[in-house]
């Protein structure tokens, strides 16, 4: 486990750069925009080319392409593999471009349909938003192309044990949009915020480039050479295969996540944007952590999957889970307690106002409840696609689709932006609850209850700790005035005494994953070591 550990510790701290600069691009923009209705038609835009590259690449793709690329590993070595990447990756410029295509030239009739929208009696306003939103989808939808390659060629690094370039990816994406929105805004490039908008999707396609390109030249170090080939082999078939199950699920959750942004683009000219940041604040945790473990631990389940060794899955399996529960659950209390400094701290500025904080709090709250429930399905997710089972999780895809719509629809208009994250958490519940009971019909060892003790303790350590950092933030509020010297020094001493609080239960709690932990822990204050070919 030990080299597990190290990958774990290495993909965790690159996410973790990525993250906090994805936070510094949130506060940039947040600063900018605000949560105007601009700020809305960008994210939704941006949603759509980022859902299909979970469609066409990170999804379906990886899902398929590890566990085929450890069996060509096995039979043809390095040379078969290579050759099946390049077939990949040929398949999926041609595919990309052709969505590309055609979604740029449906979304050029935006203005003709949202006319129409008007006329059966949309607001005025809310099918300008809807034509903004399309306008940009317009400019940002090549996205696709890059980062679904950039998925192919980072499964493939992966299955080769090298996880740093596969994780250091988004903070391409974040350095290049960062700087092109800075120098808009605070160096003259551009004037008003149509100006600054237009800079900040050039960041976009000009992130995307570079995500793409980084991994593909580490794969180049490999030994791959890349070339253009639309051959069709047995294990392009049985990637295909693989991938048309999983397809169906992620277009449900591609419409899923659609609808949530349009909803959310309807409701107000702010909703969409802070639903936005509260999920970004949220994916911190899942981001650093969860993901991380979820990306180190699916290939070694893959491989024990392909070796019929159900002992070895079942152990991986439940390590990881574990140590996403130690971190995640304790995060999730902590964020929705100190949700009010956290938001005023990164985004009280600029144009994002009081009113815009007051509005996130509860938002933050209900999508911190969650986070245990989204790191959870993180991995169960890819306990099913190392046994290449795709079709279980797209019922479950489906389900939660149903159940978020739903409740969407119902809650929209009693609680505002509220019930849209009440409904996305709810969805999630289920989706986790359903993975969960049908993996363990399919394979007892990965049964819940084998987590359920250590899982109480978690969360009674977690709710301990969560009443400790309400109590002191009271207390601080009692004694200090609201500001930004004042909320950082708050959230500096209630995260530092939490976690405190926190790990002296865990260790009398005796939570069996508290050593893989402190094996982490160390080896990230060494600092990673190199990547190895």
């Amino acid at each position: 486990m030990s080299k597990n550990l190290k990958h774990i510790g290495i993909v965790a701290s690159a996410t973790l750069v990525s993250r906090v600069l994805g936070l510094g691009r949130d506060m940039l923009t947040t600063a900018v925009f605000g949560t105007s209705a601009l700020n809305s038609a960008f994210v939704t835009a941006f949603t759509l080319p980022n859902l299909f590259r979970r469609l066409l690449g990170e999804g379906a793709l990886t899902a398929a392409l590890v566990p085929t690329l450890h069996e060509e590993m096995g039979r043809r070595q390095r040379e078969g593999a290579f050759a099946l990447v390049s077939q990949v990756a040929s398949w999926l410029l041609v595919v990309t471009v052709a969505v590309v295509t055609v979604a740029m030239i449906g979304l050029g009739q935006a203005g003709w349909l949202t006319e129409r929208a008007v006329e059966h009696g949309v607001s005025a306003d809310t099918a300008q938003r809807w034509e903004q939103g399309a306008e940009l989808a317009v400019v940002l939808f090549p996205y696709m192309i890059f980062v679904c390659l950039a998925a192919a060629f980072s499964a493939a690094l992966q299955t080769l044990g090298r996880f740093l370039e596969p994780a250091l990816s988004p903070i391409w994406l974040n350095v290049a949009m960062i700087s092109m929105l800075a120098g808009a805004a605070y160096l003259g490039w551009a004037d008003g915020l149509d100006g600054a908008m237009r800079w900040l999707c050039a960041g976009v396609l000009i992130g995307g480039f570079l995500q793409m390109a980084v991994p593909a030249a580490a794969l180049m170090r490999e030994g791959w050479r890349p070339r253009f080939d639309l051959g069709v082999g047995d294990a392009l078939r049985g990637i295909v295969h693989l991938m048309v199950p999983t397809l169906f699920g992620s277009a449900i959750y591609l419409v899923n996540m659609a609808v949530s942004r349009l909803v959310g683009l309807s409701l107000n000219d702010a909703a969409a944007s802070v639903l936005n940041l509260a999920t970004r604040l949220m994916e911190l945790p899942i981001g650093v952590f969860a993901v991380a473990v979820s990306t180190v631990v699916f290939p070694l389940i893959s491989k024990y999957a392909a070796q019929g060794d159900h002992a070895n899955l079942a152990g991986a399996y439940r390590k990881g889970m574990r140590l996403i529960l130690l971190i995640n659950t304790p995060a999730a209390v902590g964020l929705a307690v100190l949700a009010t400094p956290i938001i005023r701290l990164l985004f009280e500025r600029g144009a994002f106002t009081v009113e815009d904080t007051r509005m996130m709090v509860p938002i933050l709250a209900v999508f911190a409840a969650g986070l245990p429930f989204f790191s959870f399905v993180n991995l169960v997710l890819r306990a099913f696609y190392a046994q290449k089972d795709t079709t279980t999780p797209v019922r479950a895809a489906f389900l939660s689709f149903t159940v978020n719509l739903g409740l969407s629809i119902a809650l929209m208009g009693p609680l505002s932006t509220v019930g849209l994250a009440i409904a996305s958490n709810v969805a999630v519940v289920v989706q986790a609850w359903y993975l969960q009971v049908h993996l363990a019909r399919r394979q007892p060892a990965l049964a819940f209850h084998h987590l359920a003790g250590d899982a109480a303790k978690v969360l009674l350590a977690s709710v301990l700790m969560g009443g400790v950092v309400a109590g002191g933030w009271w207390g601080w509020r009692q004694v200090f005035a609201a500001g930004v010297v004042t909320d950082a020094a708050a959230l500096a001493v209630l995260i530092a005494g939490g976690a405190a609080v926190y790990a002296g239960l865990v260790w009398v709690f005796k939570i069996e994953a508290r050593a893989d932990l402190v094996a982490l822990i160390k080896r990230k204050a060494k600092g990673p070591a190199p990547e190895s070919s």
